[in-house]
């Protein structure tokens, strides 16, 4: 997808500075926001789209996990739950990799937000092929807001214990997971 590398040292050296600008009584603006999202781009030249592809990645082996605990409970069958154990030291290599620094409870709540996130996208995608649009538009909108807390988290741009807050100012993180998505100079 990009043309960039992700490039870890420089990626850590410019959150630290981002963290340095920032007082801990306050939240940041949009425009404060953005600017450092544009500051990310012009310095690392970053292109985390091989991040986005691999937590979609991480997304789809959280439900497989869950299918195939499903079917070897309907079915009676161990195999399934073998397979389900398989994939889930997969997804937890994975997930490693996208939250090499976790603290406290990041690990679970990283985890649970794609988890959500995936669910509730098979939701929308659901109701949209029964031609429920609207329903299905905003099951999508709020699929994309989750997504948007699980980048504020695993960029570091909001604690843990503050992602209630943060849901309610997602207007903020979603431009965010746009300009990041954007990020590529192709």
């Amino acid at each position: 997808m990009g043309g960039h590398h992700y490039d870890r040292p420089r990626l850590l050296h410019l959150f630290a500075l981002m963290k340095q600008t920032k007082t801990m009584d306050k939240k940041p603006t949009l425009a404060e926001f953005l600017k450092k999202i544009e500051l990310l781009k012009e310095k690392a030249g970053v292109d985390l789209s091989t991040s986005e592809d691999l937590s979609l990645a991480v997304m789809n082996l959280i439900s497989l996990e869950e299918h195939f605990f499903f079917t070897g409970v309907k079915t009676k069958k161990d195999e399934y739950f073998d397979m389900s154990s398989e994939i889930r030291e997969l997804r937890k290599q994975l997930l490693a990799q996208l939250m090499p620094e976790h603290e406290g409870e990041t690990w679970c709540i990283s985890k649970h937000l794609l988890s959500a996130t995936m669910r509730l996208i098979e939701v929308g995608n659901k109701l949209h092929s029964e031609g429920e649009r609207e329903r299905a538009k905003k099951i999508f909108e709020n699929a994309y807001r989750v997504y948007s807390l699980f980048w504020a988290l695993k960029l570091k741009l909001v604690k843990g214990e503050k992602i209630k807050d943060a849901a309610k100012s997602s207007d903020r993180l979603e431009d965010l997971v746009s300009k990041l998505a954007d990020c590529c100079d192709e």
